[in-house]
């Protein structure tokens, strides 16, 4: 009993020292090398994606909580425009009519 033992053990170390031997001398080829390669950039790749994913729900939950403006919109835009003139024309080559609107003459 204590030989069958003995004898299953080593033919199961063999078997497995073959497999891992065969998959080593298979990831060290041309195409086991372009295999990796290939699953490091997909990789590499989800993870950037990953990445951007979470900063962008970071970000529009920061925009929640502080009352900002959603993502995309200027927040500049958001503020009504004055108009800024004071109604005087500096220049010769037009004038201002009573909103404060400068006209070029001749283009009626």
């Amino acid at each position: 009993m204590r030989r069958g033992f003995w004898f299953m053990a080593g033919a199961g170390a063999g078997v497995y020292a073959m497999v891992r031997a065969r998959r080593v001398a298979e990831a060290f080829t041309a195409d086991g090398l372009t295999d990796r390669w290939h699953a490091l950039t997909l990789g590499a790749r989800m993870f950037r994606d990953e990445v951007a994913q979470g900063q962008a729900e970071a970000e529009t939950g920061l925009r929640e909580r502080f009352g900002l403006m959603p993502h995309g919109l200027p927040e500049l835009s958001a503020v009504p425009l004055r108009s800024v003139g004071s109604g005087v024309s500096t220049g010769s080559t037009g004038s201002t009519g009573s909103t404060g609107e400068r006209t070029q003459e001749g283009d009626d």
